[in-house]
């Protein structure tokens, strides 16, 4: 199909003429003056929008104005028989993509008009390149709304274009991988290579070969010369997973790796060979205990906590619960050919209840239990995992802390909303006390009772 061009001129001989000669190319509409033009962009999906600084009475700059209001306004190129530098300027300021004087030069307002629209289907081919590349990588994969969370994305952001090293803190399942990725993807090297390797999983002597590389005859088995992850993830990232299990030995290599030099040598080699690598380490462990244990190097320490990240608990964001949930029930679903939009009262209220000490990744994987264990267009909570259902007991230990609903909740994105409600009832309406129990700050409470438009139960005290 022909991209669209919308004319629009006073002069009935111009805007004919102008038809005649693009229509070949282009599907062409004509107004003849500002109102007509908004009635063809209301009805039709215009690409290209050429219009006269003078239409009557009219000003054309106005119909800039009202145009570039829409939500995907068109490409807009003035035409004017007053051409100045000055009205040029105006007109970009405006937001027009180019500027043409009459009498017009048909051949030279066809090549300007498409590369217009090369332009545009750059610009569309970026913005939807970006989203795949987020929503593949990127903070797309990090759900959440609480405070805690806009604290990490914040920190992402801000620190991704930059050479800064990043430690990741957190629990075992909070999404440090994906927290690393996400610095990647925004660093302004995306395309280039994103190297992970789990510390734990190695030996140490195996470990110094996976990340350094070996030459032949290293040492025994070493038939021949390997490269290592540094040499792999030049130019890009390296991400080291479970950096506080390291020994001393390769802590002194990665400590020189880190150094203004970025050098080092391959095992059994005397070469020193230079990388461009990015690092991006994260650990479940403490790492100030370990240095003060001296288990760990505080050179090293230092070296790689230019910026820690801290990625909160599952328990500690509770708000983001029906998010997460949310997200995981649509994929799940998808995967495995059911039709399941939501879970029954009695399940949700379980899954709200539990304390996830696997976070997110346990969620995750209770989520796909339900899916794949129930039978209806809900789940139930016999679908859930057996730990859920008794942890998400009202007469459990602490993660049962409210009450079962006396009436139907509501669908699963205001359950938050629900929550916050009992949690208020319980502390008799002290924000305070109400966020601690939910292990939110008491900003993000009030905020979230602004959304639900319903003040506290009683009037705060001892706040």
């Amino acid at each position: 199909m022909n991209p669209t061009i919308l004319i629009v001129d006073d002069e009935k001989h111009t805007r004919e003429g102008l038809r005649t000669s693009l229509e070949d190319n282009f599907e062409v509409y004509v107004a003849a003056d500002i109102q007509g033009a908004l009635n063809i962009l209301e009805a039709d999906s215009i690409d290209l929008l050429l219009t006269d600084l003078r239409l009557g009475g009219e000003d054309g700059m106005k119909l800039i104005d009202k145009v570039l209001d829409r939500p995907h306004p068109p490409i807009i190129i003035m035409m004017t028989a007053y051409g100045s530098v000055d009205t040029a300027v105006e007109a970009m300021k405006r937001g027009a993509y180019d500027f043409v004087t009459k009498p017009l030069n048909i051949d030279k307002l066809e090549i300007l008009i498409q590369r217009a629209l090369r332009s545009r289907d750059t610009e569309k081919e970026v913005i939807e390149l970006k989203k795949v590349v987020e929503n593949k990588f990127g903070l797309a994969r990090l759900i959440g709304e609480s405070a805690a969370m806009h604290e990490v994305f914040n920190t992402i952001k801000q620190v991704a274009p930059t050479r800064a090293t990043v430690l990741i803190l957190g629990e075992s399942g909070t999404g440090k991988e994906l927290a690393a990725q996400a610095t990647h993807t925004l660093s302004g090297r995306p395309k280039a290579k994103f190297v992970t390797v789990h510390c734990a999983a190695l030996s140490p002597q195996l470990l110094e070969s996976e990340l350094f590389g070996h030459e032949k005859g290293a040492f025994t088995g070493a038939f021949e010369k390997r490269i290592g992850r540094f040499e792999q993830a030049n130019g890009g990232t390296i991400f080291l997973d479970e950096i506080g299990e390291i020994d001393a030995t390769t802590q002194v290599k990665l400590l020189r790796v880190l150094s203004e030099d970025r050098a080092f040598e391959r095992v059994g080699g005397n070469t020193p060979i230079k990388v461009d690598v990015r690092l991006v380490a994260a650990t479940n462990k403490d790492l100030g205990k370990l240095v003060a244990d001296g288990k760990f190097r505080d050179d090293l320490f230092f070296r790689l906590s230019v910026v820690p990240i801290t990625m909160p608990p599952l328990r500690a964001r509770k708000e983001d619960i029906p998010l997460l949930v949310s997200a995981f029930l649509k994929g799940f679903s998808e995967e495995n050919g059911k039709a399941i939009a939501e879970f029954t009262s009695e399940a949700m209220q379980s899954i709200l209840r539990y304390d996830w000490p696997g976070n997110v990744r346990e969620l995750r994987t209770a989520v796909e239990h339900g899916v794949v264990m129930a039978t209806g267009p809900k789940i139930t909570l016999r679908d859930l995992p057996m730990a859920v259902r008794q942890g998400g007991a009202t007469t459990g230990g602490a993660a049962g802390k409210f009450p079962a609903p006396k009436e139907k909740p509501l669908d699963l994105q205001s359950h938050a909303h629900e929550l916050i409600i009992q949690a208020l009832e319980e502390t008799k309406g002290n924000v305070t006390a109400a966020a601690k129990k939910l292990g939110i700050s008491r900003r993000t409470l009030h905020r979230k009772i602004k959304e639900l438009k319903q003040p506290p139960l009683t009037p705060p005290q001892n706040e």
